[in-house]
């Protein structure tokens, strides 16, 4: 009877989570899904409209220029005023942009499109992660849903784009424009419902913590190179060192993107239970033996279920950094948010060159080699991350 109450009740924890935080996990799938379509794309352009690799290359930069680099700016913005409608038009110029593209008769159009649908990412990451927050409340797992919302839908784009793009060419981006302005509708309505539901509350915030919001962004940096390294080398590891088909190196991706989701959601519910703090230490350290056995996988098949748990935990740590560095600046959320989920998610992007040079001259191994080490730099600096203040942030009901 005690079990049957205690599953009763984890239910209920979970329903209310998802209920508070359905909007968010959706819209941050949705707005994800643009930045996993510009990769899915950038062949399809080289192939079709006869890009060089330098162009291609142009493209990519071009998206993750305009998601990385304002972040911190747009977040500082988000703090400084409410905004309700940030993100749910940053959300919408994420899909108008990379939808668009495919439709642009020149290479500089193209390339602006899709400048402005990093632009959009980026304006949607850090009111989305200061208003999830004041969602999810103290809940890490709550949180979780919202973080996770954003790998399923980096997962789902090349899933879904690649066969349309396969079958009716690089214009066929254009019929991913709806999901974008739907869902940035809805979620402004949501927006303007909460607004008059939180309408005589106001927030106290706690003291800032910069030194520690600094070593967190930077295990999220390491976390993030790990991240990259392993989505843009385990599918040439599996085909060029273990002798795997082209499908069954998509399948190891796969394999860690389904991991990765799999991670961000269970580490919500490590954080409630075990501290925000440890359950990053955790992840940290399972990732050591995690990514050390999938460079020693003995075979494509056997090294599949290795994948997923190289994904696992890479991700553990993912929505507790997010939620503790809003803990660590809890008079800034919007600015945390877009330095955890951009600035340093995208990061880690910028180590990829490193791994590929060592690729050319080494094999795909040695990437995945390097990226073996870089979990212990992770724990390293995980063990200085002080624990978040108690009572850092309150709500008050004004008068």
């Amino acid at each position: 009877m005690v079990n049957v109450r205690a599953e009763s009740a984890a239910v209920e924890r979970v329903e209310s989570a998802w209920n508070r935080m359905r909007y968010w996990a959706i819209a941050h799938a949705v707005d994800d899904f643009y930045q996993g379509l510009v990769p899915a794309s950038i062949p399809f352009f080289v192939l079709e409209r006869h890009y060089s690799y330098v162009g291609a290359s142009g493209l990519a930069l071009a998206a993750t220029l305009g998601s990385a680099l304002p972040q911190p700016l747009l977040g500082m913005l988000a703090d400084r005023r409410r905004m309700p409608w940030m993100a749910p038009a940053g959300l919408a110029l994420a899909g108008i942009g990379a939808g668009s593209a495919g439709l642009a008769p020149g290479y500089a159009l193209v390339w602006v499109l899709l400048l402005l649908s990093g632009l959009g990412v980026a304006a949607f990451h850090p009111a989305a992660g200061r208003d999830a927050r004041r969602d999810a409340g103290d809940s890490a797992a709550a949180m979780s849903l919202f973080a996770a919302g954003g790998s399923v839908g980096f997962f789902l784009a090349p899933a879904l784009a690649t066969p349309a793009l396969d079958m009716l060419g690089v214009g066929a981006t254009a019929l991913f424009l709806p999901p974008a302005v739907l869902m940035g509708f809805v979620l402004w309505r949501y927006q303007r419902r909460r607004i008059q539901e939180t309408a005589a509350a106001k927030v106290i915030g706690g003291h800032d913590r910069w030194a520690p919001f600094a070593l967190l962004t930077a295990v999220e940096v390491a976390r993030s190179t790990i991240f990259f390294g392993m989505n843009t080398f385990i599918a040439l590891f599996w085909i060029k060192h273990l002798g795997a088909s082209p499908a069954m190196g998509g399948a190891a991706l796969t394999a860690f993107l389904v991991g990765g989701v799999l991670g961000t959601l269970s580490g919500g519910r490590l954080a409630d239970r075990f501290g925000m703090v440890r359950t990053i230490q955790i992840g940290s350290a399972a990732l050591i033996p995690a990514s050390i056995a999938v460079r020693l996988a003995p075979s494509p098949l056997w090294g599949l279920p290795l994948a997923v748990l190289a994904g696992i935990t890479a991700n553990i740590p993912f929505a507790v950094l997010v939620k503790l560095g809003q803990d660590y600046l809890p008079t800034r959320p919007g600015t945390a948010a877009g330095v955890t989920l951009g600035l340093a998610v995208s990061a880690g992007g910028l180590f990829v060159p490193i791994f590929g040079a060592l690729a050319d001259g080494h094999g795909p191994q040695a990437a995945i080699t390097a990226v073996c080490c870089l979990p212990i730099l992770a724990l390293t600096l995980a063990f200085f991350l002080p624990s978040p203040l108690p009572h850092n942030q309150k709500t008050v009901t004004s008068e």
